[in-house]
């Protein structure tokens, strides 16, 4: 077995998810992970964590929500149960087909996500961590080569967390003190507030509220959203390809959208409840590691040179002590590339512009 799988194991069971001895864990593992999955097992037996392996296929799913009548029991208890008893869940992403579910219908998706909201939240109260195994479908997602794709994956993943959550402690520090954020670039401008509110520090570990690996992002909730925000980054929403993506806010929900191809997903994800139409979060881009798109959330949305938002559910660990935030059934992340002609400014100072942020050189004031 490759050397690489057996370090992203133990940076995602030590680093990423921190398991000891006794702890309850769920791993999920897709129909490509396999190799991943064995690694991660070996792991976790050397910890003297209790292990449960689930079977996360995008295609076991397809044929159970299609032979469904879509009247789904709410939270079911054996699943709920599952979760409520676990301490750490790892997704291990990675199958073989990633447009396996792109024929299922979208109110068939939005009946699903909101009977499991329930089982959703109490997975989100572990320590949860989702990463995934470079596969060929993945590459082929990506227009690479197998084996570039996975020289690709390592250099994301298997980076020195502490050093890159050193750098981005400064920009956490500037969202936490400011009030509002303002998004400027072509076809794009959009202030929200951020006042109130906790920045994460997302380095790939749930000692800093982060639960992606690889990780490089700092990110809010943000409310009461005005203006418009064009997303130029391709990208992949249940299983179908959708472009050119237009927001229009008005009093914090979009009031309008568009899409190049697919506007049908973009309709059915905003449709599937009230907070699906209101931004759950803000995340701003610090990976270096990440250097190309490749079609995958995980991947683009931690790329320097990129903000995201996504509409739903706002994280928790941003919010203030007693406040819900935006509920939703789903989070949906979209991403606008801020290499050029771009600035994000905090309270009206500008703290990055053309990629560029002002600690770094480069930067142009």
């Amino acid at each position: 077995m490759d050397d690489r799988i057996h370090e992203h194991a133990r940076v995602l069971v030590d680093w990423s998810a921190r398991v000891e001895a006794g702890d309850d864990v769920v791993m999920s593992v897709a129909e490509g992970a396999h190799d991943l999955a064995v690694a991660v097992a070996e792991q976790l037996g050397d910890r003297g964590a209790n292990l449960v392996a689930t079977y996360g296929s995008d295609e076991v799913s397809r044929a159970y929500l299609r032979a469904h009548d879509g009247e789904f029991d709410a939270d079911p208890e054996h699943e709920l149960a599952l979760y409520e008893a676990a301490d750490v869940v790892l997704r291990l992403g990675g199958g073989r087909n990633t447009a396996a579910t792109a024929d299922l219908p979208g109110e068939t998706r939005q009946a699903f996500a909101r009977a499991r909201e329930g089982v959703r939240e109490a997975r989100m109260a572990t320590d949860w961590v989702s990463t995934v195994h470079p596969t060929r479908s993945l590459a082929q997602q990506a227009g690479m080569a197998y084996e570039e794709y996975q020289e690709f994956a390592y250099d994301a993943i298997l980076r020195d967390w502490e050093s890159l959550a050193e750098e981005m402690a400064t920009m956490k520090e500037i969202l936490d003190e400011g009030e509002e954020v303002r998004i400027i670039k072509e076809k794009t401008d959009l202030a929200m507030s951020i006042a109130g509110r906790t920045a994460v520090n997302s380095a790939a570990s749930v000692v800093y509220d982060s639960h992606n690996l690889p990780s490089g992002e700092v990110f809010t909730a943000p409310y009461d959203p005005e203006g418009e925000v064009f997303f130029d980054v391709p990208m992949t929403l249940n299983g179908k390809r959708v472009t050119d993506v237009s927001l229009a806010f008005e009093d914090g929900e979009v009031v309008d959208y568009a899409a190049g191809q697919n506007e049908d997903v973009l309709g059915d994800i905003l449709d599937t409840d009230d907070g699906a139409r209101r931004l759950g979060e803000l995340g701003i881009g610090m990976n270096r590691g990440i250097d190309r798109f490749t079609d995958s959330i995980l991947f683009d949305e931690k790329m320097g040179d990129t903000v995201h938002l996504a509409v739903g559910r706002a994280y928790d660990a941003c919010l203030p002590e007693g406040e819900d935030g935006n509920r939703s059934a789903v989070h949906v992340d979209m991403i606008t590339d801020v290499s050029e002609d771009s600035r994000l400014e905090v309270d009206g100072e500008v703290v990055q512009r053309n990629g560029r942020f002002r600690w770094e050189d480069g930067f142009e004031a």
